[in-house]
């Protein structure tokens, strides 16, 4: 038997049926750790920085919302889901780096981990978008998987 579900019994690329499955509450946190550096971060005033593009965490809560909606769009085996919730939170950590939290909500058959891990990357990345004209030194450090709940197995990393 084949370890990966998305790969049939010929070796080729399926979509797991999860019509079967129990419909339950499940829920995803992700964290992404952003290096925004010390130019970027002096501008920061309450926590957020306005740029010539609007405001900046405004903005990327947003972005993340939106890339939640559309993870099966951007990734071929993930199943369209009916979000119950997304709640995305961005914190200035030190001098030099933020941390985003993208956490997502479903009653459904199957978890909403990919949702959670791509809005905390787009997040991301739009906090790169608009900060890039104040330095393009910032790296996208880390974005993992924190907790997972609901479905067969629940995690914490």
């Amino acid at each position: 038997m084949n370890k990966f579900s998305h790969i049939n019994k010929k070796n080729q690329p399926k979509m797991v049926n999860v019509g079967d499955k129990a419909i339950t509450k499940r829920k995803a946190t992700a964290i992404a750790t952003l290096f925004l550096g010390k130019k970027v971060v002096s501008n920061f005033k309450v926590n957020d920085i306005t740029t010539k593009k609007g405001p900046v965490f405004q903005t990327a809560i947003v972005a993340g919302i939106q890339a939640v909606k559309k993870t099966s769009d951007l990734i071929p085996m993930c199943h369209p889901l009916a979000i119950n919730g997304v709640d995305i939170d961005i914190d200035v950590i030190d001098d030099e780096h933020a941390e985003i939290l993208c956490t997502v909500e479903i009653e459904g058959k199957t978890g909403v981990e990919m949702e959670a891990l791509t809005g905390a990357t787009i997040t991301a990345l739009t906090i790169y978008d608009m900060c890039k004209s104040i330095s393009q030194h910032m790296i996208l450090k880390e974005v993992k998987l924190l907790e997972k709940t609901g479905g067969k197995s629940d995690f914490k990393g």
